[in-house]
């Protein structure tokens, strides 16, 4: 398949994923069966950032441009290892190695192996040649490169597993979102879908607010109110009610709106229905020490990405700051 043919399959896949097909349909539900934290709220939340982010055409034309790909790009066997936290987290992945032309075998995560199998089986059943570019396998081997992405743990295997050959590895990343005290009540709603969108899980989720001395929390946990819903969801409901426990056992100060825990906690990282924050004097020093972390996968707020925008990246957005486009033209 030619580069332009490949635009095309991906224009005629961003119109399959906005429709009301009866087996799509069908096939989203069985993943919101099959993993309890997707319900269809959020896998049509993947679905619609995929394609108004990664699909439109004039997006892909000009990130197709920026690297200068043409039809002559390919040829190797990249070897995909997907996490499962979020509906469709790995589609960027699979869109990168197949707009380049490489060939692709990927295994799946168990939380999320139905709905990219079943868009790669829709893909083949239009053009049956794609079955030469993309697979799927238990063990990943005799692949050229690897992508791999999972948690620090599985990061050491994987860096020794695929050290001999050109890999990138991604590990635990998060977001955190600086206030300054001045936001709107529309900023703050924004705010919530940052913190709360795919029930926190994702590493572009808000899981560390930095506050100034005498910040007032009431407006900011009104604004988490239309997130209440999760009680009704037994999954972080049981995680909410263990934390809270944990909070209460060990006399910890927090604060809640009954869904979500706020405590006082210098991590970045945190338990699902808690959300940290810490305080600082000074913005520019605050902004320093957080550029760069090696923990961040991006910052919100007036010192970086606006609210409400954390769980919409870009083509040009790529995890842990890797580039994988480019990785995938150096091959």
């Amino acid at each position: 398949m030619n580069l332009q043919k490949r635009i095309d399959i991906l224009q005629r896949l961003q119109i399959y994923l906005q429709s009301d097909n009866a087996e799509w349909q069908t096939i989203k539900t069985k993943a919101s069966y099959h993993n309890g934290w997707f319900i269809l709220p959020f896998i049509n939340l993947a679905i619609d950032t995929i394609c108004s982010e990664f699909l439109q055409k004039e997006k892909l034309e000009k990130w197709v441009t920026h690297y200068h790909l043409d039809d002559q790009i390919g040829g190797k066997n990249i070897g995909i290892v997907m996490a499962g936290n979020i509906p469709l987290v790995g589609f960027h992945d699979f869109l990168c190695v197949f707009i380049s032309g490489h060939q692709q075998t990927i295994k799946l995560s168990s939380k999320d192996d139905i709905l990219l199998k079943h868009l790669v089986e829709t893909m083949l059943s239009w053009e049956p040649d794609l079955a030469n570019h993309v697979s799927f396998a238990e063990l990943l081997k005799g692949c050229d490169a690897y992508i791999a992405t999972g948690s620090n743990n599985s990061a050491l295997y994987f860096e020794q597993y695929f050290s001999k050959y050109p890999h990138i590895i991604r590990r635990n990343r998060t977001a955190v979102a600086i206030l300054t005290g001045t936001e709107t009540t529309d900023q703050l709603d924004l705010l919530a879908d940052d913190v709360h969108q795919y029930f926190g899980l994702g590493c572009r989720n808000v899981t560390k607010l930095v506050v100034p001395f005498g910040y007032d929390f009431v407006p900011l946990l009104r604004a988490f109110d239309q997130y209440k819903y999760f009680e009704d969801h037994h999954k972080f409901k049981n995680n909410y009610d263990y934390q809270l426990s944990i909070a209460l056992l060990n006399n910890i100060f927090y604060m809640t709106n009954g869904s979500t825990l706020l405590l006082e906690n210098e991590a970045f990282f945190t338990a699902i229905s808690q959300l940290n924050y810490s305080f600082y004097k000074d913005e520019k020093t605050v902004i320093e020490q957080l550029q760069g972390h090696d923990s961040i996968q991006c910052i919100c707020g007036d010192y970086g990405i606006p609210f409400g925008q954390a769980q919409k990246p870009s083509l040009m957005d790529y995890a842990d700051g890797v580039d994988t486009m480019q990785f995938l033209l150096t091959l």
